[in-house]
């Protein structure tokens, strides 16, 4: 008989692979079961994705199954359907029977008289993952100048103590428009999570080159034009931006918008627990794919005029000038466009005692995720304590911003403002917020919350604004002005 294979533990290093890449292949691929048998490597390899998806440390497999297992990003991708970037397939537009295939037109009103639209294609992960197809009236490709137009520096404040930060964003003034305007708050290797209260309309078209960006509306109406069309947006939408898509944001009032705008260095994208293996939304899901908006009519722009693009590729800016408008799409399908998802269209989860915020989750990016705490009912058990408990944030920085609602539990906490609570430090309620909020039944608060696996940084103008006195205010003499109504994260 052979000889039986004794369990081992493995340690978090597979291969040449150490324990934060294996944090991040975590992020990339959930895997719950599996339908068809596998053999051979790739079994090898399905088996400790399985294992690095559920647990690092773990036991329980061999160890010539983890030596004959190759981990790669590609591997991850087929062997990951579940999870898409966008909630589902959209299509907008003229667009032929089949891909690659010619869409013909008028050879008299086409560019250079070919007679056809542009196929163009924007695929992520290499060609591995999600794509959208579009066809123009002329090949996007055409540029007439290219010239450096500066640098973004994101500075980080050389702090030397360990401590929260109450972040008063709400104080800070108005200036520049939607793109120019917007100040650098946190950063870390996986996002910039910037502050904007513009004061002047958007007149260039902007590219984000190496970045999906989520522009949270705290204030504001308007619509977002891109090349992909028109998509409206309002007071709580999480406007969701592919990158390398041009776009102007266009308010209705430019003096009452107000944004907090994470970009974002990995794809935006759905966990995957949300999700069936059709690629549909569970029905225990949070939200649906109806709560999800694309641009909902096409903005065609049929001009041979010169037209500046300002694209940013991580802190380089580069403008490129056209000879025709870049909004010149008449059709596209797939599954890479902008979108919003309205935060109060969020679907909250209430247990018999508090539910931590993974239950919140609302967006998930390789090294954080986004949540939404909407307005809900509180717990229900007798004797449930309806604050969250005293939390040590042992592998993950979070931050808060305070959208709408009360949050009287914390002194000078108002809308607008961001608080830091950084790993290695316990934080909670407020002295008298726990037996205040025993009698309460709902709470009507709204926040956004996103907690980050690397320590996040501060900016010299978010020091500017921070309030030195925050980390004190767990005092019993804090005069926190404890509020009943305040459930505050």
């Amino acid at each position: 008989m052979p000889q039986e294979k004794s369990a081992i533990n493995v340690e978090p290093r597979i291969g040449n692979l150490e324990l934060p890449t294996l944090h991040k292949l975590q992020s990339w691929c959930a895997i719950d079961t599996l339908d068809t048998p596998l053999s051979g490597s790739a079994y090898s390899e399905l088996l400790v994705l399985s294992l690095l998806a559920s647990c690092i440390p773990c036991q329980a497999t061999h160890a010539s199954d983890v030596e004959a297992a190759t981990i790669n990003h590609q591997n991850f991708s087929k062997h990951c359907p579940r999870g898409q970037n966008m909630p589902s397939y959209r299509s907008l537009g003229l667009l032929p029977p089949k891909r690659h295939i010619a869409l013909r037109r008028d050879k008299s009103e086409s560019f250079l008289g070919e007679g056809l639209y542009y196929e163009h294609i924007v695929t992520t992960a290499g060609f591995d993952r999600a794509y959208s197809i579009m066809y123009h009236l002329r090949p996007p490709t055409r540029n007439i100048k290219i010239e450096a137009a500066g640098k973004v520096v994101v500075e980080k404040v050389q702090e030397q103590e360990l401590r929260h930060h109450h972040i008063r964003s709400q104080d800070l003034r108005r200036g520049g428009d939607p793109i120019g305007g917007r100040i650098p708050m946190l950063f870390n290797q996986d996002l910039v999570a910037w502050r904007c209260k513009p004061d002047r309309q958007q007149t260039e078209i902007y590219r984000n080159g190496a970045a999906d960006e989520v522009i949270f509306i705290h204030q504001g109406t308007g619509v977002l034009e891109t090349h992909f069309g028109r998509l409206p947006y309002r007071r709580g939408d999480y406007v969701v931006v592919p990158r390398t898509t041009n776009y102007r944001l266009v308010s209705d009032q430019i003096e009452n918008e107000d944004h907090l705008i994470l970009e974002c260095f990995a794809p935006v994208r759905i966990p995957a627990r949300y999700q069936n293996q059709d690629g549909q939304m569970y029905l225990g899901s949070p939200y649906y794919e109806r709560d999800f908006h694309s641009p909902n009519e096409l903005l065609t722009i049929d001009q041979e005029t010169t037209t500046t693009v300002l694209v940013k590729s991580h802190e380089h800016l580069t403008r490129i000038t056209m000879p025709h408008h870049p909004f010149d799409v008449v059709g596209w399908d797939g599954f890479v466009y902008p979108y919003t998802f309205n935060a109060w269209d969020f679907e909250p989860l209430t247990g018999t005692v508090h539910l931590p915020p993974p239950y919140q989750q609302t967006f998930e990016v390789r090294g954080f995720v986004i949540c939404t705490f909407a307005p809900r009912h509180l717990d229900h058990h007798p004797e449930a304590i309806k604050v969250p408990y005293v939390h040590s944030n042992v592998e993950a920085d979070e931050v808060l911003f305070y959208v709408d609602g009360e949050f009287g539990s914390r002194k000078g906490v108002e809308l607008g403002s961001l608080t830091l609570h950084p790993g290695g430090i316990p934080h909670g309620p407020h002295p008298g917020t726990i037996m205040a909020s025993m009698n309460v039944k709902k709470t009507e608060e709204m926040a956004v919350m996103f907690d980050t696996d690397r320590p996040l940084f501060l900016t010299p103008q978010a020091l500017q604004v921070d309030d030195p006195n925050y980390p004190l205010s767990w005092m019993e003499n804090g005069g926190n002005g404890a509020s009943p109504n305040s459930v505050a994260r």
